[in-house]
């Protein structure tokens, strides 16, 4: 497994091939390597992809939260950002051409809010009240100053119904998280918000569910400029973030991010900022490299290259067995009937085929394999001539008995 990462040039190839196979649908049919970003509604998951990324995700309206979104970063000389959309799988073929159509690339980050209102459209969230969709919408930022990353953004999770959310969106986004963070090949990354105690908010009880171990999870703390200096609930997220109450393998990450009133704050600014919150209180005595968004993205970029790497082997296998089932499924249905004439030649044979049998059932000439055995009960009732025989016998019996 050692050798695996010599066949890349570098994580961009590796992350590419994977990205690659998510396009082409391929996740429908086997679990691919991920990682998935989850978290209650307003945990502030989409400020950790903006501290992430550097891409300013609106959250007007829920925008970025009603379909699952996947993010992904690649570096590159220039900046650019290209959206286009993933259809669900139980969508008809119309509706998946439809989708795939959508392709609005862009080198200004700052048309993502019109790109997005588009993208919402397409999916129909614009029409019929329908709130969320099973549909992936596929952002693509690259830059200079971007991390080779792939992310998978869910829906916030729903604690009650409400006049915006009805109980259907309510178990259609739970149904989506669970279906994306059981797959036991993803990463997940739980969002906790210190606003809130952690031991209630949703994710957690999804998190032990599909991992009651711990071995896939990294857990991210939103928000704890919010946390009174020295209150109880201060102790408690410090405790969660040195991994002592709910532990993980891959431990906590600890971010602070824009808020209502640092909102205009450049990406420089804002890293700054946290920086020098993170340089006081009690925060200062957790390790540096579980605290801020400059180190989480080195943080994520290893984890999601060394779940690849070392998924890769059973991965191949998943691929190559899905190959032979698709190929000996593929000879079952027999040679391809592309066109017009191949087709009407092949009903042709159907039709002559049926005639021909006709003819020998008529004739009373039972040699071909569909006759069967005449000493077995479905052979017999295939002889037609005897058939037709025992029925006028019985006919002419009952006749003469009325």
């Amino acid at each position: 497994m050692d050798i695996l990462p010599h066949y890349f040039k570098d994580q961009g190839e590796l992350l590419d091939i994977i990205d690659g196979l998510r396009s082409q649908g391929l996740n429908s049919y086997i679990s691919l390597p991920q990682l998935v970003v989850c978290g209650d509604q307003s945990a502030g998951k989409s400020s950790v992809l903006e501290g992430i990324s550097g891409v300013a995700f609106p959250t007007k309206d829920n925008l970025c939260t009603r379909f699952a979104t996947e993010v992904v970063l690649r570096r590159d000389a220039e900046n650019r950002v290209h959206v286009t959309i993933l259809p669900d799988g139980d969508r008809t073929d119309e509706e998946k051409e439809e989708l795939r159509s959508f392709k609005a690339p862009t080198s200004s980050l700052e048309d993502l809010p019109g790109l997005l209102e588009m993208a919402k459209d397409r999916m129909g969230l614009n029409r019929d009240g329908k709130a969320f969709s099973k549909d992936i919408l596929r952002i693509e930022p690259s830059g200079p100053d971007q991390p080779h990353l792939t992310l998978v953004d869910l829906p916030g999770l729903i604690h009650a119904e409400s006049k915006q959310q009805s109980t259907q969106d309510v178990d259609l986004v739970a149904s989506l998280v669970r279906d994306y963070i059981a797959n036991p090949r993803s990463i997940v990354l739980a969002v906790v918000s210190a606003k809130n105690d952690y031991a209630v908010q949703i994710v957690t009880r999804f998190t032990r569910e599909v991992d009651p171990r711990g071995l896939r999870t990294l857990g991210i703390i939103t928000k704890p400029d919010t946390l009174h200096f020295g209150s109880d609930s201060e102790a408690a997220y410090l405790s969660l973030a040195r991994n002592e109450d709910v532990q993980f393998r891959l431990g906590w990450h600890v971010l602070r991010n824009r808020d209502f009133d640092t909102r205009h704050l450049s990406r420089g600014e804002r890293d700054e900022a946290e920086r020098k919150f993170f340089s006081s209180g009690v925060w200062q005595t957790l390790p540096l490299h579980s605290l801020g968004v400059e180190s989480l993205r080195p943080r994520l970029s290893t984890v999601l290259k060394e779940q690849i790497i070392s998924e890769l082997p059973a991965l191949i296998r998943d691929i190559e067995s899905g190959l032979v089932d698709a190929r000996d499924r593929l000879d079952h249905l027999g040679d391809s009937r592309r066109t017009t004439h191949e087709q009407r030649l092949y009903l042709i044979r159907i039709s002559e085929a049926f005639s021909s049998l006709l003819s020998s059932a008529n004739n009373g000439t039972y040699g071909r394999d569909f006759f069967g055995d005449a000493r077995t009960e479905i052979g017999f009732k295939k002889r037609l001539r005897a058939v037709i025989q025992d029925l006028l016998l019985e006919f002419a019996q009952t006749m003469q008995m009325n």
